[in-house]
């Protein structure tokens, strides 16, 4: 997927999860999301720090916190949610447009809004189909990198399986499910496992 249709789906998403956020009350802003130890608010906080970094802040930030990156990570959602969970929308809805970003390549922009947005919806029971080409280019992306979240590794000697749209990868035991439970499942998201199935499950449940 070139870069342009990368940031459009991007923008798609986060005027998805800001809608979503736009209709929650304040009971569901305090529900703890699938980051753990992190509130919506939190997480909400998190996502629109990303949505608004630059390379330069990015590093200038990342000293600050002592190059220690959860630590960066963790500084830099505190910060921004201290903000009101109106401000956070407005502020997130203000990046539909915008093309920054920090030091990493675009696609993990695209990974990052995906997941996380789903780290949002699902603990508040809430359902938000992403596009396939979307979930495509994020399960591509991520099959063979182990950058932060550690993928390749946790799925390593499996077959995952899309059983809604035509993807696979991998050789062993079966893991399949819908397109994008596999690729929360591929980032560790554990709450995700009762929607798949297959023999290999177990061993990609035990690598959470």
């Amino acid at each position: 997927m070139k870069s342009t249709e990368i940031w459009k789906n991007i923008h798609t998403e986060r005027e998805a999860l800001a809608g979503t956020l736009d209709s929650l009350l304040e009971e569901q802003w305090n529900t703890m999301s699938w980051c753990e130890g992190w509130s919506v608010h939190k997480l909400t906080g998190h996502v629109v720090a990303a949505s608004e970094q630059t390379f330069a802040h990015f590093y200038t930030e990342l000293a600050s916190a002592g190059f220690n990156f959860a630590r960066f990570t963790d500084l830099g959602a505190e910060k921004v949610a201290e903000a009101s969970n109106v401000e956070l929308v407005v502020r997130l809805r203000a990046r539909l447009t915008t093309t920054n970003r920090p030091p990493a390549p675009v696609l993990a922009m695209l990974g990052e809004i995906v997941v996380h947005g789903e780290d949002i919806r699902r603990p508040l029971g809430l359902e938000h189909h992403s596009p396939e080409a979307a979930l495509l280019a994020v399960a591509e992306g991520w099959k063979n990198s182990n950058l932060l979240i550690g993928t390749k590794r946790r799925i390593a000697g499996l077959t995952l399986r899309a059983t809604d749209v035509t993807w696979s990868h991998g050789q062993g035991p079966l893991v399949q499910g819908p397109l994008q439970s596999l690729v929360l499942a591929m980032t560790g998201r554990k709450g995700v496992h009762g929607d798949l199935d297959g023999e290999g499950l177990v061993l990609l449940a035990a690598r959470v």
